[in-house]
């Protein structure tokens, strides 16, 4: 991984907005004072890749990367690696309760060929790659290192190599057994507890499955194809042929003894209608009676001819009622022309008063208005008065004023126009009153005029209790037509009832002939099978003629259910010769444990014995697939004893101490000939790394002959090559080779010499390999011999970034 470009925005001490351009750039510083943020840009870096910073102590602690004072801020990393260019951003945000969350976290595979600004860069997209909580998990692939190697590789914790250098062999297995993430071996270790554990319950699970299985060998199976044998055999060897022959002559029996059954039934059913006997003698009756009831009939005729003779020479009722209504008309009229004229004469009488109440009225008002202009007069001259002068003329005389006039106090004139109003309105109402009288006496005097007009048209009055007398007469007469007309009526429907009871009792009659024919008929055709005829039909009496039939019947009959019990005799030997065949193939079944009804049909036979055979088919076939499956729990048993037994094997081998003593031995061994090569490198081939006997790192000195001496021995910036190649070794052993490498390290420390040193192994690390080195610090004499300086600063507002150099 090598950092193209890197943009700050309220970062950790960065408010501001700040892009670090890395793209050309192989070697830098980064230098300040003391809290200066110089660490902070290192602290950019690893939280744009994985979301956290080592400083910060744990991995889910995202709060310090929010400058206090800001709602918001965000991280941007443009990157290499593998070939491939990629750019991830983070953006943050500080909610209303102050926590701080990531707001934003995606990676974008860029285009390398785009240059410039960052913004350009980014939105260079040739494919998303990761969103969200994605985005860490992708990185990881992407630069091939997870989290704890990228600050164990990159970020270089260069104190912690030093320490690694010169600790004790146990205190140097622990440190291995961490950075190089030894542990996983004892996760191997109770992974292969819990592969044992899980292959021996396996192995269990097989063998009482197996156990499951115990009958299935070869002895069940040849059993059970030696019962397939016998049942197909058996199923071969019996007859059902015969059964059905036996039921074909059952069902043949059964139909002749139907049949016989049926002539038995029919001969049964030949009964007598009940009416047949009293048949002739009701016809008789019915015909007496409608002759009775004709001659009822006209003499009721006649009776109601005479009373119609009767009524119709009493007048016409219409000229008889007209008469009456003409008299009850004039009547009413004579009372309400009566009535009428005394009203009207009332009313002519009230008129005078009336009028002389209108007068009054009238008066009344002629007199209020005079007074009402009579005081208004009076009022305007007092008005005047008020405003004369003596010696002035006069207005209305047009003479000088001798004397001012005196006028006494004057009523009011308002009150004169209330009374006036009053007089006014009780004039209207008497003018209104007498209109109102006279209009209605004229009313009542031309409605009296009227009725008299009308009673003078009406013919003349005649007696009334003639007119009454004559009308009961008809009434009466009315009656007895009435009364006859009700008895005719009657005396026909009672006729109509006798006829249609004697057209039925010879409908009846000749139906009962038509019975008899048929009888004879079905009868004739029951003789013949019978070997006899019926008698001939009597037409001359139908309740004899049908005695000779039933007669006959009875006869046939004894014969018919003789011959039925012949059909019932040979019907029950037939069945008892299919029962006792039945019994003896249900008895051979039963042999073979076939169960069948003791009634069973050929049919349900037949299914019985397949259906045995299909069961001994499928028993078979199953202790083959047990017998199959057996063999593979065996297998599957024997292959997950022998995973436990491995399994097993490896937990005891790692849970052994001599094993982490051996690997870190090994490890050690590997990351010294490794870094002896690289301290070769950097010492110009003076010094070499060596394991001593008791485990201690030593270091051969060619300049001093091959010496081997305690890496103790070494000064301080010889101690940092020798760490300084440790730590690359242990980097190149954890995590493929590396692009980048930032230390940041307390080179303050250092004496000029050794300083000297520090910066001539830094350089030839940067200028003899393909990677980017940055340094941290903040020692003057170092940072001047790195070509490319970032000086960071800090105030008010912030840390604030500047380049210098090429």
């Amino acid at each position: 991984m090598r950092p193209l470009l890197l943009h700050l925005e309220n970062f950790g001490s960065f408010r501001e907005p700040v892009t670090i351009d890395f793209s050309d750039i192989d070697y830098f510083a980064l230098i300040g004072p003391t809290g200066a943020g110089k660490s902070t840009v290192i602290d950019a870096i690893c939280f744009a890749l994985y979301g956290t910073v080592p400083r910060w102590g744990k991995e889910n602690v995202i709060s310090h990367a929010l400058a206090p004072s800001a709602a918001a801020g965000k991280v941007a990393l443009v990157f290499d690696s593998a070939g491939r260019r990629h750019g991830v951003v983070r953006a943050l945000q500080r909610d209303a309760k102050g926590t701080v969350r990531t707001k934003e976290a995606r990676l974008d595979e860029l285009d390398p060929a785009v240059a410039g600004e960052l913004a350009e860069v980014l939105e260079a997209v040739l494919r998303p790659v990761a969103e969200g909580d994605a985005v860490t998990p992708e990185i990881q692939r992407v630069t091939g290192l997870e989290y704890k190697f990228f600050t164990q590789c990159v970020v270089l914790p260069q104190g912690r190599f030093a320490e690694f250098l010169h600790a004790a062999p146990r205190e140097r297995q622990d440190l291995l057994v961490q950075l190089l993430d030894a542990d996983v071996y004892e996760r191997i270790r109770q992974r292969a507890v819990r592969e044992e554990e899980a292959a021996k319950q396996a192995a269990s699970f097989a063998r009482d499955q197996l156990g499951k299985l115990a009958g299935a060998d070869e002895a069940a199976e040849r059993a059970a194809s030696d019962q397939v044998a016998t049942l197909r055999a058996l199923a071969e060897s019996v007859d059902l042929d015969l059964l059905r022959a036996r039921d074909e002559q059952i069902r043949r029996a059964r139909a002749d003894r139907e049949s016989v059954a049926a002539r038995v039934e029919a001969l049964l059913a030949l009964v007598m209608p009940a009416d047949v006997p009293t048949l002739a003698e009701t016809a008789r009756q019915a015909a007496a009676a409608v002759t009775a009831l004709a001659e009822e009939a006209a003499a009721l005729e006649a009776d109601e001819h005479r009373a119609h003779d009767e009524l119709a020479a009493l007048g016409d009722r219409q000229a008889l009622a007209q008469s009456l209504a003409a008299l009850d008309e004039r009547e009413r009229l004579t009372t309400a022309a009566s009535a009428a004229r005394q009203a009207a004469e009332r009313a002519a009488a009230a008129l005078p008063a009336l009028a002389d109440a209108a007068r009054r009225a009238a008066g009344a008002l002629s007199a209020a208005e005079v007074e009402r202009d009579r005081l208004r007069d009076a009022h305007t001259a007092a008005d005047l008065a008020a405003r004369l002068t003596v010696g002035e003329p006069c207005p209305a005389c047009l003479r000088p004023l001798t004397e001012l006039p005196h006028h006494p106090e004057l009523a009011d004139v308002g009150t004169a126009e209330r009374a006036m109003a009053v007089a006014r309105g009780e004039a209207e109402h008497a003018r209104t009153t007498l209109g109102k009288a006279e209009t209605e006496a004229a009313m009542l005097d031309s409605q009296a005029t009227a009725l008299s007009a009308r009673l003078a048209e009406l013919p003349p009055p005649v007696d009334r209790a003639v007119l009454e007398e004559r009308m009961a007469a008809m009434r009466k007469a009315d009656e007895v037509v009435s009364e006859a007309r009700k008895a005719v009526r009657a005396c026909r429907a009672r006729m109509e009832r006798a006829q249609r009871a004697a057209e039925s009792a010879a409908r009846k009659s000749e139906q009962g002939w038509r019975d008899l024919e048929l009888a004879r008929d079905r009868a004739l055709t029951l003789g013949v099978q019978q070997g006899g005829a019926p008698p001939p039909v009597d037409r001359e009496d139908l309740h004899r003629a049908w005695t000779a039939l039933l007669e006959w019947r009875n006869q046939a009959g004894r014969a018919a259910r003789a011959e039925l019990n012949e059909r019932d005799a040979e019907l029950a030997e037939v069945e008892a010769g299919r029962t006792r065949e039945r019994t003896r193939l249900v008895a051979q079944l039963a042999e073979h444990q076939i169960g069948v009804a003791a009634q069973a049909t050929p049919e349900q036979i037949g299914g019985a014995i397949a259906t045995a055979v299909a069961r001994a088919e499928s028993r078979l076939e199953r202790v083959r697939e047990d017998r199959e499956r057996a063999r593979a729990l065996e297998t599957h048993a024997v292959d997950k004893e022998q995973e436990a037994r491995v399994a097993h094997e490896l937990t005891l081998l790692l849970r052994a101490n001599a094993f982490e003593r051996w690997l870190c031995a090994e490890a050690l061994e590997l990351l010294v000939v490794t870094a002896s090569d690289t301290l070769r490198e950097l010492s110009d081939g003076q010094y070499e790394l060596a394991l001593g006997g008791k485990g201690d790192i030593e270091v051969i000195d060619h300049g001093e002959a091959g010496l081997r001496r305690s890496a103790r021995t070494l000064s301080g910036g010889e101690t940092f090559q020798a760490a300084l190649a440790l730590a690359l070794a242990l980097s190149g052993t954890v995590a493929r080779s590396l692009d980048s490498i930032f230390l940041d390290e307390g080179f303050g420390t250092l004496d000029p010499a050794t300083l000297d040193t520090v910066a001539t192994t830094l350089e030839r690390l940067a200028a003899g390999q393909d990677r980017m080195v940055g340094v941290v610090t903040h020692v003057p004499a170092l940072a001047d011999r790195v070509p490319v300086r970032f000086e960071i600063g800090r105030d008010a507002r912030g840390s604030h970034l500047r380049k210098v150099g090429p």
